[in-house]
């Protein structure tokens, strides 16, 4: 009887303890140049995660709007825009959210994990059916 209450005390602090590794904020890293771009916040509202810009690194772009964004995001302002939204927790992965993209305004089905070799870096991937791009966040 112990052993079993010792193994269901050790599946819950292993969940818990993932979703805490995920929550926090994440360094962004432009795939095409390598540049460090933004802070995105990581957040659980609920049983879900959400995360939005918290700070844009470069400070010429810091007073973007989002030009491209439909409905209530249209012409806001970037840094303090949510991105990821709804993300559901399955294992090791949080799936079937989305992830806006502020460059061009499209919103995409969203998953991310962090990695099995790096804890520091968070796998953030965006997906149109099986068409997909996969970045990699690093831990501030």
């Amino acid at each position: 009887m112990n052993f079993f209450k010792v193994f269901l005390f050790l599946v819950f602090i292993s969940a818990v303890t993932n979703a805490q590794d995920i929550v926090g904020k994440w360094k962004t890293i432009d795939d095409t140049t390598g540049k460090e771009r933004s802070i995105v916040e990581i957040y659980k509202k609920g049983d879900k995660l959400y995360g939005k810009i918290a700070r844009i690194l470069d400070e010429s772009e810091r007073g973007n709007l989002c030009e491209e964004c439909k409905g209530s995001d249209h012409n806001k302002p970037i840094e303090g825009m949510v991105i990821l939204k709804g993300l559901e927790k399955d294992g090791d992965e949080y799936e079937d959210g989305t992830i806006l993209d502020p460059e061009n305004g499209k919103v995409y089905r969203c998953k991310i994990w962090i990695d099995e070799e790096n804890p520091n870096v968070l796998n953030v991937r965006g997906y149109i059916a099986f068409l997909y791009r996969t970045q990699q966040w690093l831990k501030v």
